[in-house]
């Protein structure tokens, strides 16, 4: 494919490196789930649309733009032993389990340079969109968080300052939320489930953002079952709310968890809201980003979900 094939379509990130983040043993988010999108990917005809990348391992430098010195150190130690867990037990380490996950953010880092550098005009990194990773800890299947690292890249290498988030997985992305909770510049919206019901319990709608960021903030908490119906009615003020701050980059985490007949959650989307909101978007950053939209793929726990839901993402990308 043509550097000029690549810039008119999308850049998806892939390959054995990428896919290695994934836990052991019959763990939900296991290295089974980069195959499933990709056999997608095939299946549906769009993998000859794009363009495929690989990327290695973030410097250390890199990911700590966002995480804190000592805990990324707490990482490699215990990714030396093998063995362990890096939280309270959803997060189990395993031997190089720091190399994959900063495999995860060497993707991600790299996308959004190239998006800058226009050599991408927009992004999908599957395996990625790890929310809950907190500056200092690891949490819920997510040892780095991706999507802050993100955040501080385009700020430090690109002085971009208007960044949107937008969140559309079954759980909140609480790592991104309290980390920015302050950032009058970052823009989070944030459709999940009722964290009532749900880990991490967060994300209530009266958490709005603190100080210079109250109101930059929006979480919309969803019942347990909330189908299609539910996530149209609310879309609106998802996408008026991002057109309202003016971003220079968007940041979509497009979690397939949130579709029907996830093992871990109870939201009941069809693959149709992953579309419209890949597409919403991808026309918001044709008209105030120069195009800049980055996907990152999240959660998701059933192999056919992660294909439908994804393979949607990307052929909105596609659609001009």
């Amino acid at each position: 494919m043509t550097m000029t094939e690549r810039e008119e379509g999308i850049c998806i990130y892939a390959g054995e490196r990428l896919g290695r983040y994934g836990f052991p043993e019959g763990h939900p988010f296991g290295p089974w789930r980069m195959e499933a999108f990709c056999e997608a990917l095939r299946s549906t005809g769009l993998a000859e649309r794009v363009a495929f990348l690989e990327a290695g391992p973030a410097p250390q430098e890199v990911i700590e733009y966002f995480h804190r010195h000592r805990y990324v150190e707490q990482v490699k130690r215990a990714s030396e032993r093998g063995e362990g867990a890096l939280d309270a037990g959803d997060t189990p380490a395993f031997p190089g389990v720091f190399e994959a996950a900063a495999t995860v953010v060497g993707a991600v880092a790299d996308a959004v340079r190239r998006l800058m550098s226009g050599s991408c005009r927009r992004a999908f990194v599957p395996i990625a969109g790890l929310h809950h990773a907190h500056r200092d800890r690891a949490s819920g299947f997510c040892v780095f968080n991706d999507c802050g690292v993100a955040i501080e890249l385009l700020r430090r290498e690109f002085a971009v300052r208007r960044i949107a988030y937008v969140d559309i997985d079954a759980h909140h992305g609480d790592g991104v939320f309290y980390a920015f909770e302050t950032d009058s510049d970052l823009l989070f919206a944030d459709i999940h489930e009722d964290g009532r019901y749900l880990f991490p319990g967060t994300g209530a709608a009266d958490e709005r953002g603190k100080g210079a960021a109250e109101g930059r903030k929006l979480n919309v908490p969803l019942p347990p079952g909330a189908d299609d119906t539910f996530f149209f009615e609310v879309w609106p003020q998802v996408l008026e709310f991002v057109r309202r701050g003016e971003p220079e980059f968007i940041l979509l985490q497009c979690g397939a968890d949130s579709l029907a007949g996830d093992p871990l959650t109870h939201l009941r989307y069809t693959a149709e809201a992953h579309r419209h909101a890949a597409c919403t978007l991808r026309e918001l950053a044709d008209s105030l980003c120069e195009g800049r939209i980055l996907g990152v793929g999240g959660g998701g726990y059933d192999a056919a979900n992660i294909g439908k839901a994804w393979t949607a993402v990307v052929e909105s990308f596609l659609s001009r």
